[in-house]
C-alpha cells in the first residue's frame, strides 16, 4: 500500500552520499502522499549502504509511525510539521553538507551574489535564528518545524518559491514538489553556499547581485515567458 512512497523516499536518500551530501548518517530524506496524509522517511542512524525501501518508515503528518519496524529519522517531527502546515510539500530534506551548514553556524542568510544564485530564488536564502532555550527544553524536532515557519512568516517569503532554509547554528532543510525536487533544491543550495563563501574570500565587499539580474535570471527559468529548457 506504501510501497510508492517507500521506493521514492528511499531512491531519494540514496542520492545524499552521491551527490556528496551527507556524511555516515548525516542526513535524510522523506517523500509524501498527500492523499493518504502521510510520508516515508529514513529510519534512525541506519547507514545508507544498508537502506531498502522496506526499511523506510511510514509516518502521519502529526509524526506518528504508521508502519515500520524501526525508529524513525530523528527529525521526522520537523518532517510532520512542516507537511501538515505547507500543504504544497511533497518531499523534504535535511543535511549537514559542509558549506550550507557553515553559514548556519555563522547565523547568515546567504547573499544572493550572482546568476547562479537567481537562477533558483529572487532572495538572500534565509537563516532562521537559534530557537529560544524554552523552544529546545521542549520538543526540540517539533519546535525546529516551527522556527522554519516561524522565519517565512517574519521574512514574508512564500515556501512555495523559496524552497530552502537554513537553521541557525544547526543546518539546512529543503523541500519541493517531490523528494527528487527536495534532493535537487539541496544540491544547489550546496552549491550556491559554497559560491558565496567563496566570492567572500576573494572579495569582502563584493556586491549583490543587481535587481535586473536577478529579475532576468529568475524569470527566464520561472517566468510566464520563461524560455530556459525544453
Amino acid at each position: 500500500m506504501y510501497s510508492h512512497i517507500k521506493q521514492e523516499a528511499f531512491e531519494a536518500n540514496m542520492q545524499l552520499p552521491k551527490l556528496g551530501l551527507v556524511l555516515f548518517t548525516f542526513g535524510n530524506v522523506s517523500a509524501a502522499d498527500r492523499s493518504l496524509g502521510l510520508f516515508a522517511i529514513k529510519p534512525s542512524g541506519v547507514p545508507y549502504e544498508e537502506l531498502t525501501p522496506d526499511k523506510m518508515v511510514i509516518v502521519d503528518f502529526d509524526g506518528k509511525t504508521v508502519e515500520g519496524n524501526l525508529r524513525p529519522s530523528s527529525d521526522t517531527q520537523t518532517h510532520a510539521m512542516l507537511y501538515k502546515h505547507w500543504e504544497k510539500i511533497g518531499g523534504i530534506v535535511h543535511t549537514h553538507s559542509t558549506y550550507a551548514t557553515s553559514w548556519a553556524q555563522s547565523q547568515r542568510d546567504i547573499p544572493i551574489f550572482g546568476t547562479t544564485h537567481a537562477d533558483h530564488n529572487t532572495v538572500d536564502i534565509p537563516c532562521a535564528p537559534p530557537m529560544s532555550d524554552e523552544m529546545i527544553k521542549g520538543n526540540y524536532e517539533y519546535e525546529t518545524g516551527f522556527q522554519i515557519m516561524n522565519c517565512f512568516a517574519e521574512k514574508q517569503l512564500d515556501y512555495k518559491e523559496v524552497e530552502m532554509v537554513l537553521v541557525g547554528n544547526h543546518a539546512p532543510f529543503t523541500w519541493g514538489k517531490d523528494a527528487a525536487k527536495a534532493v535537487y533544491n539541496s544540491a544547489v543550495l550546496e552549491s550556491v553556499a559554497q559560491m558565496a563563501y567563496l566570492t567572500e574570500l576573494i572579495n569582502p565587499q563584493a556586491p549583490r547581485l543587481k535587481d535586473a539580474l536577478i529579475k532576468k535570471h529568475y524569470e527566464r527559468k520561472h517566468g510566464p515567458d520563461s524560455y530556459y529548457g525544453q
